[in-house]
């Protein structure tokens, strides 16, 4: 940037000088509710600027707040050096996962109500849970499915973390709810049968083996080639040496979804 770029006035400033001075040189031509919707239109236009911008500069620093989750875990004794101008490696997971908590709460409190923000909810609820903050990350979690872009494939992820969360307070009926949620993203390969799964699991810890027998054997005819079909596969296995009826899928299978797809 040269030196007369930095001197040059901001935009923000120019269109408010600009606006308050053609404001007051016509108070008095200009009847009040003219007045009033002049000035309106200039908070909106003014608060969409200042939106934009932090966006743009919250996008930039999510990067650094997310540096933290690219450092090592190291185990040793030795007092660790870390590269110039690098980061020592943490001693241990747990020193790892408070160090993203702390990055990205900090992050997340700075940038409060952006995009980027919301982003930073995600690996946030993720670290919180390894902590065993339950509560901490069903609040991250549950923040990005509200605020996230439905769309986005990394929701499904959420879902799946929001369930965990569930999972582990005893809260079955929410956690089967969250899987449920999870099932319906269309995140593409990623986590793809995942949330069946899930509901699967959930469904035999309350005692309902039947129910979670059928969306296993559906999963294991419509997802054979991916991880969640072969765990299906396993689970149906246990399930059967338990003495319960494996169902036929009522789902056709991959290959025939496939040919008629085709």
């Amino acid at each position: 940037m040269t030196k007369q770029e930095l001197r040059a006035p901001d935009a923000f400033q120019l269109y408010g000088a600009e606006a308050s001075d053609w404001l007051m040189k016509r108070s008095q031509i200009i009847g009040a509710a003219v007045a009033v919707v002049i000035v309106g239109g200039l908070v909106a236009a003014l608060v969409h600027y200042f939106s934009n911008r932090g966006e743009e500069q919250a996008s930039k620093q999510l990067g650094s707040a997310l540096g933290v989750l690219g450092r090592p875990v190291v185990v040793t004794s030795e007092q660790l050096q870390a590269a110039p101008g690098e980061e020592p490696p943490f001693k241990s997971d747990k020193e790892k996962d408070e160090g993203i908590v702390k990055s990205l709460s900090d992050f997340r409190a700075a940038h409060k109500g952006t995009d980027a923000a919301v982003t930073a909810a995600l690996p946030l609820g993720k670290a919180q849970y390894r902590l065993g903050d339950y509560d901490g990350a069903l609040a991250s979690f549950g923040e990005y499915t509200k605020e996230a872009n439905k769309k986005d494939p990394l929701m499904a992820s959420a879902y799946e973390g929001q369930g965990y969360a569930h999972e582990a307070k005893g809260q079955l009926d929410q956690a089967l709810a969250s899987f449920q949620e999870m099932a319906k993203v269309d995140s593409g390969e990623f986590l793809q049968g995942m949330g069946q799964y899930h509901q699967a699991r959930i469904l035999v810890a309350q005692g309902k083996k039947d129910e979670a027998a059928q969306i296993l054997a559906d999963l294991k005819a419509s997802q054979a080639n991916t991880a969640a079909g072969r765990m299906a596969t396993e689970r149906l296995a246990v399930l059967a040496a338990q003495g319960v009826k494996v169902p036929e899928p009522k789902t056709a299978p991959a290959a025939a979804q496939a040919q008629d797809a085709g």
